[in-house]
């Protein structure tokens, strides 16, 4: 197994339906862009209320991802 430098970003996804398209809006957006994507870890969940009700949600997460080198 090869020794590896990671580095690790912080986003924040959102969706009207749930948490878990809330944290693929967020990975699939940033696979447009960032390459060697390796993990993610969830640090923040929140909602947005709307008429008692839940809007959307937000969840931040680290994504990590191998240095090229």
């Amino acid at each position: 197994m090869s020794n590896h430098v990671y580095k690790s970003i912080e986003l924040t996804g959102s969706s009207a339906t749930g948490i878990e398209d809330a944290i693929s809006n967020a990975i699939a957006t940033a696979a447009k862009t960032v390459r060697n994507m390796q993990w993610f870890e969830v640090t923040d969940t929140r909602g947005h209320i709307v008429d008692g009700k839940v809007g959307h949600w937000q969840v931040t997460l680290k994504i990590g991802f191998t240095l090229e080198g």
